[in-house]
């Protein structure tokens, strides 16, 4: 392929973040792979700093995210709980005994049944992903693929600054797609 015409596939495939490079052909794809193993949706809130992610995507079915949201569960939320606190991966019927309100018990009626919840963490900044399907627990190998997707979108991610305008907006068009 000549020079020129790489160059340019290249650069309409690359976004800048601070000083960093950014493949959102890999993003895309990491998204689609993700997506995939999510029949019920996911969540994925990316670096966190104190309490907040610089962006929070979500494809979870709406009626489930504004019920959950006008119950303020995040506060309570076992998956978040565990999200702040360790890395690694861990499926939610192992976090029941630290459901006091249930929360998990209601997203199975919006078809969230099965779930795993992901942590990582990277260049002091951490961000934390929760994946669900409706039929069956998620097997070990699939728990690692989502845990090698999970970390590798938030090290494609990663900068020393703060995510670019650009780049947020191509993340929420991308997760948009996968919207229930």
């Amino acid at each position: 392929m000549p020079y020129l015409i790489r160059t340019a596939i290249e650069q309409a495939t690359t976004k800048r973040v601070g000083g960093t490079m950014v493949d959102t052909n890999k993003v895309k794809m990491l998204l689609e792979s993700v997506e995939k193993l999510a029949a019920s949706g996911f969540a994925i809130a990316f670096h966190i700093r104190l309490s907040s992610p610089e962006l929070l995507l979500q494809t979870y079915p709406k009626e489930w995210t504004d019920h959950y949201s006008e119950k303020g569960y995040v506060l309570v939320d076992p998956i978040v709980r565990w999200g702040f606190s360790e890395t690694g991966a861990i499926r939610w019927s192992d976090l029941a005994d630290q459901d006091d309100n249930n929360i998990l018990g209601q997203s199975a009626a919006y078809g969230m049944v099965y779930g795993v919840a992901i942590g990582v963490q990277a260049n002091n900044s951490q961000s934390m992903a929760g994946f669900s399907r409706p039929d069956r627990e998620y097997t070990d190998a699939e728990i690692s693929q989502l845990t090698q997707c999970t970390q590798a979108l938030h090290d494609l991610t990663t900068s020393n600054e703060n995510m670019g305008a650009e780049l947020r907006e191509d993340l929420i068009q991308l997760a948009s797609k996968f919207a229930r």
